[in-house]
């Protein structure tokens, strides 16, 4: 009897692990700035927010508003691995961009070794704007769960 309330026990404790799942975001900013002037960097934060204290309640009834700090919503600790440039004084440089692949590669086989499962990446494009502009970033975000 007590062998089979312990396997039961087990078991309990087993499924609940099973359906706890955690995510975790990790973003990489490439700069597609011309001239090779900009910053790119994998950018992995190291503390937890709770969005709900940044969150407010809009309605014609009650104007509730969340009273913390915009400062507040700053996290101080992150990892931050440099990545190169898209472009450089010669235009587009290829081996940047392996180099980067390289890096980003090494970061997803690091996540997973560590029992992270890749399960979304989303990227976007904010290039230049025309003549004068010359901003743009690359941006990636890679969502994990375990």
């Amino acid at each position: 009897m007590k062998n089979i309330l312990l396997i039961a026990f087990c078991l309990l404790v087993f499924q609940l692990e099973l359906s706890a799942q955690q995510y975790r975001v990790v973003t990489s900013v490439e700069s597609i700035v011309p001239n090779g002037l900009g910053r790119s960097r994998i950018i992995n934060a190291l503390e937890e927010k709770d969005y709900k204290e940044f969150t407010s309640v809009q309605s014609e009834d009650d104007n509730t508003r969340n009273k913390s700090d915009r400062g507040e919503i700053r996290v101080k600790n992150f990892e931050e691995t440099k990545l190169l440039n898209f472009y450089n004084i010669g235009g587009i440089r290829f081996q940047n961009i392996a180099a980067n692949d390289a890096l980003i590669t090494s970061m997803i086989n690091d996540m997973t070794a560590n029992g992270w499962e890749l399960t979304f990446v989303s990227s976007a494009v904010e290039s230049e704007g025309g003549k004068g502009d010359g901003q743009g970033i690359f941006i990636t975000r890679y969502i994990f769960k375990k």
